[in-house]
């Protein structure tokens, strides 16, 4: 590692984070006291003696004791602490955990730290991998020799002077007793390990991208800089507000409604299938079963979007609208989602068929919207594309909110749907029959086939809904006579 005399700002990098970071210093410091702190021993490694190592179960157990946490808290802390590089193991340093064992680290020297505000530059990684491929004469990690090779293209100007600074730092090495160079060579690759570390792994000093402003420096404000925030200002002073009181209200409006169907504050009947290995939960909450459950038929009631997510509650509602003869809304809305989610080389034809079916003057199934909403969808479907239809779809939405929805919840589609409807005894399973049912557990049904049973129903549908050609089927009958 480079020694530097000057230290560059990295406050703002680490500036939420410093209060944690000091607070983490202060219990590897006591850690290391020698009264009170881990007791560590020498231990050979490699044939190697490596002075003031301990044990992974040791540090778990002094944080346990020292925290009054149990021992699975004190883990994660201790895991932490490797993350962020405060102890770094001895024997992989790849996976930067803690283990609950005999296995060996060591306490990182406070020049390492984080909160020493270091910049990992690129130059000195690119230095620390030469001299490393110097020692082990090639025969880099694989994500070392790929960030090896991409450094070596990317500072290629100044190669030369890494190569000799790798070689004078190897050299000044190789003076150095066998147990201090081995020492420094695990600590200076446990602070790369942290701050380069192995593609897709994830890094505990990752905090987004750097800042461009310095904080601590004085902004100069032009004159349309202060004419903009005056008018963003007055903009939001103008801009209506909502109590919160209101705000407030609301939010336990939608808490109370919600509570009982919410599986953290309410229990799933008949049982959690997780818990009890009893699949009854979801085998009575199909997408399309037949008769539904109360606590699904009561979410129906809650807002449309509800009843329209629900493929059971979509079908009732489908009825509802056949008696009423007003379903083109619902057709409509149900293929502007098609259109959205569907496959990008279908759209063009979607768009066509929807223009033609619920667009076009004289369509079998046109749809009733303002004229200006009308003319912007027509206008926008001469090229397609996936939210061409947002704006008449809300306005569908909408329509069926206010009027279709409110006379649904009083049909006797609805009420029907209701008395129907199943409300499952809960299951009170015994430590015995849990361990049964786990053993006699059968195998579900694959999203797959759902959506494969879903396809059929639907061609089914859109084939019975077809016209049909008398003419073909008379040619059909005459044919088999």
């Amino acid at each position: 590692m480079t020694i530097r005399t000057a230290r560059p700002d990295r406050s703002q990098r680490f500036q939420p984070r410093m209060h944690c970071l000091k607070k983490l210093e202060g219990i590897v410091v006591e850690m290391q006291d020698p009264q009170v702190g881990v007791k560590g021993s020498d231990q050979k490694l490699n044939v190697t003696t490596i002075p003031h190592v301990i044990a992974g179960q040791e540090i778990i157990t002094w944080i346990a004791n020292k925290m009054k946490t149990p021992l699975e808290e004190a883990h994660v802390f201790g895991t932490m602490l490797v993350a962020y590089g405060y102890i770094y193991p001895l024997q992989n340093h790849k996976k930067l955990v803690m283990s609950n064992d005999t296995s060996l680290y060591r306490f990182q020297t406070p020049y390492f730290w984080p909160a020493q505000k270091w910049v990992p530059e690129d130059s000195d990684y690119a230095i620390y991998l030469a001299k490393r491929n110097i020692r082990k004469k090639g025969m880099l990690e694989p994500y070392e020799q790929v960030h090896y090779n991409h450094l070596h293209e990317w500072l290629n100007h100044k190669w030369d002077f890494i190569v000799m600074q790798a070689t004078e730092q190897y050299k000044a090495g190789k003076e150095r007793k066998k147990a201090d160079r081995v020492v420094f060579d695990c600590q200076e690759r446990a602070y790369w390990i942290v701050n380069r570390p192995p593609r897709q792994t994830h890094s505990a000093l990752d905090c987004g991208p750097e800042r461009l402003i310095d904080p601590n420096k004085d902004e100069k404000i032009s004159f349309d800089e202060y004419r903009r925030r005056n008018i963003f200002y007055q903009q939001a002073i103008m801009r209506s507000k909502v109590k919160s009181s209101v705000s407030l209200g609301a939010l336990v409006k939608y808490i109370t409604t919600y509570k009982n169907h919410d599986a953290f504050l309410a229990p799933c009947l008949p049982s959690n299938p997780w818990q009890t290995d009893n699949d009854s939960y979801w085998t009575l909450n199909m997408r399309r079963v037949d008769v539904p459950t109360k606590m699904r038929v009561e979410r129906w009631s809650f807002s449309l979007f509800e009843l329209l997510s629900d493929l059971r509650g979509r079908d009732d509602f489908k009825i509802f609208l056949k008696k009423e003869f007003s379903g083109e809304n619902l057709a409509f809305w149900e293929a502007a989602e098609e259109l959205k989610w569907g496959t990008a080389s279908s759209m063009s034809t979607k768009a066509e068929t929807i223009f033609k079916t619920f667009l076009a003057p004289g369509a079998p199934r046109w749809i009733n919207i303002d004229g200006r909403t009308m003319g912007l969808t027509v206008k926008g479907l001469e090229h397609p594309h996936r939210y061409v239809l947002e704006a008449a779809q809300t306005h569908v939405f909408l329509l069926m909110k206010k009027d279709t929805f409110f006379r649904y919840l009083k049909s006797p589609v609805y009420k029907d749907i209701q008395k129907k409807a199943r409300n499952p005894e809960p299951h009170n399973f015994s430590p015995n029959q849990l361990e049964q049912n786990s053993l006699n557990r059968g195998v579900g049904i694959h999203p797959i086939i759902l959506w494969q049973q879903e396809e059929e129903e639907k061609a089914k549908a859109a084939a019975a809904s077809a016209p049909v050609d008398v003419k073909a089927m008379m040619s059909k009958i005459d044919r088999k006579k």
